[in-house]
């Protein structure tokens, strides 16, 4: 008899689904302490959460017979992957369920803010009739800037373009192909939020989009200018908005995720007549919720039952044989994908994954998936996993192709990235070391040897006296200690690369700083 555990409240029809499995239990408990959650998942073949448990590397060791946790929802913070994936635990998520709950959610926002609905209900109840007071904007005609086109993001310039509004896209994996397609304009971050009337968010919380819309970027936007986040709390700098509004520098805001949640009754957004603040409904709808809850529950049964299943978040099962082979050069897949994401400027339209040797071997698109999933997961973390990674891509308008070769260039066995974006081109090749595990030996034509991890500094810059010495200069004013360095040339006088190795990551500032030199041609910072 296989044990499903639900552990988290989930809609009913979730529950039906898993009940309705020949030879399974469900057997739903919800508010365990930690000591009744390792009891109760002892002898467990599947479990289902939403955000409020949390599933740690304890509480997988002390499951027996645990087989896949399943998330009713899309982000996953609170399942320790790594140890579902060295415990051979399947993770899956319903990625898909809140797509149009969100975006309508935002698009419920957005109109209330123009239309000062909120504030007027609240003036109509206290037993006053102030039409004046409450003149609003008309969408139509007015230009909306969309940071972030993944699904909600794209749902939502859908219904943009249905009210007549001009809408500009942001994101680094959004092609001119695709913005064509959508019928929106393919902008930068800082010319889309430049032209906005309106601007909402729908991109992950990560370090490079925590506090994205800061008080310098406020103060580069239209006055007068309304905006939304429906997304993650974080991506923009509440005090600083705060402070924008003060000024009317921004005519108003919605916000409904916060830096902390709940709101704490003192946060100086409540003060705002025109700030309408929602607790986190993205999702909450009758539908979302039941969406989510019958798609992991598919899912779940499918896994089970030994068939083909979706949405997995970590690595799908695999055959010994398959897991054997595959496993050291999976590490070095999704961190040459990562790389990749860091080391672009501009949309990816082509990418070309080259396999030489041990890698070359047929393996069902296993690695390309772990590549596209560490390049396009950089953005989308939460979003892309090893089954929709490819789906993904070709949605993007990104063009991919496999090579497989019996010997590499560099190294008998090796995996190599090459791809094409608005911004130019790169190509990046790993190998794998016995002794010092997945090596990073080429970079755009340069032969180098790094480790694939860590915290790197990236240059390209003329090869002239100094340079080395300028850059280890900016990084120990930072109190950035360098802990190894890679440099190649084709010649002595020409163009140059480093990679260094460092302690700890390098600000913003301090890149702008190298950047500024005479001779850097392109510095980035990569975390792997």
């Amino acid at each position: 008899m296989l044990k499903i555990l639900v552990t988290d409240d989930i809609a009913k029809t979730g529950i039906e689904v898993l009940e309705s499995m020949p030879g399974a239990t469900v057997d739903v408990r919800t508010g365990l302490s930690e000591s009744e959650l390792l009891e109760a998942i002892a002898d467990a073949h599947a479990l289902v959460v939403r955000s409020q448990t949390t599933v740690t590397d304890k509480v997988i060791q002390a499951a027996r017979n645990l087989r896949v946790i399943g998330r009713a929802g899309v982000g996953v913070d609170n399942i320790d992957l790594e140890s579902a994936t060295r415990h051979g635990v399947l993770v899956i998520n319903a990625p898909d369920g809140n797509t149009i709950a969100a975006a309508e959610h935002t698009f419920a926002m957005m109109i209330s803010l123009a239309r000062h609905i909120p504030a007027a209900n609240r003036d109509l109840l206290a037993g006053n009739w102030n039409r004046k007071r409450f003149v609003g904007v008309e969408l139509r005609g007015k230009t909306l800037a969309i940071l972030g086109m993944g699904r909600i993001g794209t749902e939502v310039a859908k219904r943009a373009k249905v009210f007549g509004m001009n809408v500009i896209g942001y994101d680094p994996f959004l092609t001119e192909e695709r913005a064509l397609s959508l019928g929106i304009v393919k902008a930068s971050l800082d010319d889309a939020i430049a032209e906005a009337d309106f601007i909402t968010v729908h991109t992950p919380l990560t370090k490079e989009t925590h506090h994205m819309i800061d008080a310098i970027r406020l103060q580069t936007l239209k006055r007068g200018v309304r905006i939304v986040n429906c997304a993650r709390g974080g991506i923009i700098d509440e005090l600083a908005l705060c402070d924008a509004l003060r000024t009317e520098q921004v005519a108003g805001a919605a916000i409904d995720v916060f830096e902390s949640e709940p709101l704490r009754a003192d946060h100086p957004l409540r003060s705002f007549d025109n700030v309408i603040l929602t607790p986190h409904l993205g999702a909450s709808t009758v539908e979302a919720q039941e969406n989510v809850a019958i798609q992991v529950a598919e899912q779940i049964v499918r896994v089970l039952k030994d068939e083909p299943f979706d949405h997995a978040v970590n690595l799908p099962s695999l055959s010994a044989d398959q897991k054997a082979r595959l496993t050291p050069y999976l590490a070095l897949a999704e961190k040459l994908g990562l790389f990749a994401a860091q080391l672009a400027q501009g949309a990816p339209s082509n990418i070309r994954v080259t396999y030489a040797g041990d890698a070359s071997a047929p393996d069902g698109g296993y690695l390309t998936r772990t590549v596209l999933k560490g390049l396009l997961g950089f953005q989308y973390r939460g979003e892309i996993n090893y089954v929709n990674a490819l789906q993904f891509a070709e949605e993007s308008g990104i063009r991919v192709q496999e090579v497989r070769e019996t010997r590499g260039r560099v190294y008998t066995n090796e995996i190599s990235i090459s791809f094409v974006t608005d911004g130019g081109s790169h190509q990046l090749t790993g190998t794998l070391y016995s002794e010092s595990g997945p090596r990073i030996v080429e970079l755009d034509g340069y032969p180098i040897d790094m480790p694939s991890e860590g915290v790197l500094l990236f240059t390209r810059h003329k090869d002239q006296p100094g340079m080395i010495g300028r850059i280890g200069t900016f990084l120990g004013d930072a109190q950035v200690n360098i802990a190894g360095m890679q440099v190649g040339r084709r010649e002595s006088g020409g163009e140059a690369i480093m990679l260094l190795a460092v302690d700890r990551s390098v600000s913003p500032d301090v890149i702008g700083q190298i950047a500024s030199v005479d001779g850097i041609l392109m510095v980035r910072a990569i975390e792997l």
